[in-house]
């Protein structure tokens, strides 16, 4: 545990690796209670219940063409100098099902998607056939042989009865939906949204709609932590910010508590004399699991819990503030949600410029991926301060630069945390 932790005086500090942070996250994470919507409410949600096959698909034998169902074995010994010729004895819309059946000698025009008639297995496609007209009706000739089951969809192709569809976790979208619709499927039980209270801290702030001022910033965290929240399945609360007040902190954050699933801070966790978060974390009100961690930016990323509900107090700095709650946040949401899977994917690829800063943490470092002749490259961003606010719009991946002596050269091989 000693290569985990690096000690700092001012708080008495313990940086923890992130995977060892997420880990004890996790302890406190529940998956939450599920509701039922409606299959055009559904989009986006978390499915919260096992979807089964209610029945075969497709459920009747399909015509994959517009043509002629056929018998196969009325087409043996055909060529082109030596043409049979069958009796059509219905036509057969798509939807509609022929009381007929097809005997030798006879055959049936269908068009794609519809049922084939009974006695039919083959289909052959119109351009392959010629049609004439003689006493008895329309006669269709073929030229060569159609074996079984040609351009016909059996039933049960794409599923069997009872054969698992979907898995709880999983977010629906357009894929889903057409599965749902297809089987009938017109309300699914999805997890209920956490509610997640958002609130920045600091006396410097401005809210979106104030002109500027000397010296101070407009709340631009956040939205962008709401934006997040809502991209990780949850409902954001945004809160009114709080100035650098430890009692005025202290009273809000436990209001927000007591009303939301969870509380996301932004600010106030440095080691300043007007850092609220750090010494409210260290108090009675609530039981601090960490308030520092061994990455940049972030590092001075905390998480806290009371009666069972977690608290992040993250960053001011736009970067670090994206980064903490891409790897703290969004996971404890999509674990609330039963995702299985609820951290960033991981990709391989190469670096493709040089990375030249020297850390003693893993650095998450804002990147582009770009694809060429088959191989992920990683461009990192032109600015990577915690403090740049810019290249969050341009980035696609989270780089993952180990501690080292040493920058990276582009052509290395590096992890990336895919964020969209």
């Amino acid at each position: 545990m000693a290569d985990d932790i690096h000690n700092n005086s001012k708080f008495k500090r313990k940086a923890l690796q992130v995977n060892v942070a997420q880990s004890m996250i996790s302890q406190y994470i529940s998956v939450g209670e599920t509701e039922m919507v409606t299959l055009q409410e559904s989009h986006g949600r978390t499915l919260a219940q096992e979807i089964s096959a209610p029945h075969p698909y497709p459920h009747f034998r399909r015509s994959g063409m517009d043509g002629y169902a056929i018998r196969s074995a009325d087409t043996e010994g055909c060529s082109n100098d030596q043409s049979i010729w069958l009796q059509v004895i219905d036509e057969i819309p798509c939807g509609t099902v022929s009381d007929k059946t097809i005997i030798p000698g006879t055959a049936a025009r269908i068009m794609t998607g519809a049922q084939v008639p009974e006695g039919a297995d083959a289909v052959v496609m119109f351009e392959m056939t010629e049609i004439r007209e003689d006493e008895g009706g329309s006669v269709v000739g073929l030229k060569r042989y159609i074996e079984i089951g040609k351009n016909l969809t059996p039933i049960g192709l794409e599923l069997q009865a009872g054969e698992l569809i979907l898995s709880p976790g999983i977010t629906i979208s357009a894929g889903e939906i057409s599965v749902l619709a297809t089987f009938g499927i017109h309300h699914v039980a999805v997890y209920r949204r956490p509610r997640v209270a958002i609130f920045s801290t600091g006396s410097e702030l401005l809210s979106v709609d104030e002109p500027l001022q000397p010296g101070k910033i407009r709340n631009s965290n956040t939205y962008m932590l709401a934006s997040q929240v809502i991209e990780a399945g949850g409902e954001p609360v945004i809160l009114d910010a709080i100035m650098d007040d430890l009692s005025l902190a202290r009273e809000k954050v436990e209001e927000a508590l007591h009303a939301y699933d969870m509380v996301v801070t932004s600010g106030g966790v440095s080691v300043g004399d007007f850092d609220i978060m750090g010494d409210l974390v260290r108090g009675d009100s609530v039981e601090m699991l960490y308030n520092k961690i061994a990455m940049r930016p972030g590092s001075v990323t905390t998480a806290a819990v009371k009666d069972g509900k977690l608290l992040f107090a993250l960053s001011g700095n736009p970067g670090a503030c994206f980064v903490g709650c891409e790897l703290f946040v969004r996971p404890s949401i999509r674990g609330m949600m039963g995702d299985q899977k609820p951290y960033l994917t991981e990709w391989s690829g190469i670096l493709g410029a040089d990375y030249s800063k020297v850390n003693n943490f893993t650095r998450y470092v804002r990147g582009k991926t770009e694809i060429r002749e088959g191989v992920v490259y990683a461009m990192p961003s032109g600015i990577d301060e915690s403090g740049v606010m810019i290249t969050i719009k341009d980035s696609d991946c989270l780089i993952v630069v180990p501690p080292g002596q040493q920058g990276m050269k582009s052509g290395d091989k590096v992890q990336m945390l895919m964020l969209r």
